[in-house]
């Protein structure tokens, strides 16, 4: 089948060469894709609508053949307070008083929405996190691949500060693969913050940074995944995340069929012909 025949069976999607989000910035260089979001004034809190614009993105970014890896970060050094107290939390509050429970499990399931787009698409995600990275922001970088941060950086899971479970957006399955099970629990129980060092330690940040580096270094990393073999990397990507639910013989089977599959590719001929040369393979995704 050839790529114009694929795309008729695609749904419509985002033209992301002429993409102007309107609740946050966005940026390409080459294959690599920048998420910035974009009220440093309040330190980059998330309403109704940017919630859905990002979930809307991520979604389509499965059907952006020429986008290979995508960073999110924050500006005015500050990755996210959240979700907006008067535009999100003063709103849910009114459901509430009004015994509105179809609007509030609407408003949670397109919250968890926004981090299956996030899982689901095919591009590693890095996030270059300093400051705040509070609630909200704590599942965004969570719901990454891949996290950069800083000493200063405060990630803080403080729904319960709110009077909320800190089961939101996945945080009780995804959390705990990252960090731990009891280091979860602490955090989702307390909503104490954990500084750069600690996220670093426990295995939240995956690096630290100078907070004028973070987020060029995480474009880097980004760069260099997007210059690898990318068909590759999707496919580790959807392993790590299909087999969070499979015992080890299904694992085992599935990845068998997962390396079978880019063993096709031409990245992995590429590859080997590279090898023979004593040369530097240059994959280009297939």
């Amino acid at each position: 089948m050839t790529a114009s025949t694929a795309d008729r069976f695609r749904p419509s999607r985002v033209d992301f060469a002429k993409f102007m989000p309107q609740h946050f910035k966005w940026e390409r260089e080459g294959k690599v894709a920048t998420v910035t979001l974009n009220r440093p004034e309040r330190k980059n809190p998330l309403t109704l609508e940017s919630y859905a614009e990002l979930r809307d993105t991520f979604r389509d970014l499965s059907y952006a053949d020429d986008i290979k890896t995508v960073v999110i970060t924050g500006a005015g050094g500050n990755f996210c307070s959240g979700g907006d107290v008067h535009e999100i939390i003063g709103p849910l509050v009114e459901m509430q008083r009004k015994d509105d429970m179809a609007g509030l499990l609407a408003f949670t399931r397109m919250t968890g929405d926004l981090v299956k787009a996030m899982r689901a698409c095919p591009q590693p995600i890095v996030a270059a996190v300093d400051g705040v990275c509070a609630g909200a922001g704590s599942i965004l970088a969570m719901a990454s691949d891949l996290r950069f941060g800083t000493a200063k950086a405060k990630v803080a899971f403080l729904f319960v500060r709110v009077g909320l479970a800190g089961a939101d957006m996945g945080a009780c399955n995804i959390l705990p693969r990252i960090i731990g099970a009891g280091r979860a629990a602490e955090l989702l129980y307390t909503g104490r913050a954990m500084d750069g060092a600690e996220a670093e330690r426990w295995g939240f940040f995956n690096r630290l940074c100078e907070p004028d580096k973070v987020l060029t270094e995480a474009q880097a990393m980004a760069k260099s995944l997007a210059d690898g073999p990318t068909f590759a990397h999707a496919m580790t990507k959807r392993c790590i995340h299909q087999e969070w639910n499979m015992g080890i013989d299904e694992s085992i089977e599935a990845e068998a069929q997962a390396q079978a599959i880019c063993m096709q590719t031409k990245d992995y001929e590429r590859a080997y012909e590279a090898f023979v040369k004593k040369a530097s393979p240059v994959f280009e995704g297939n």
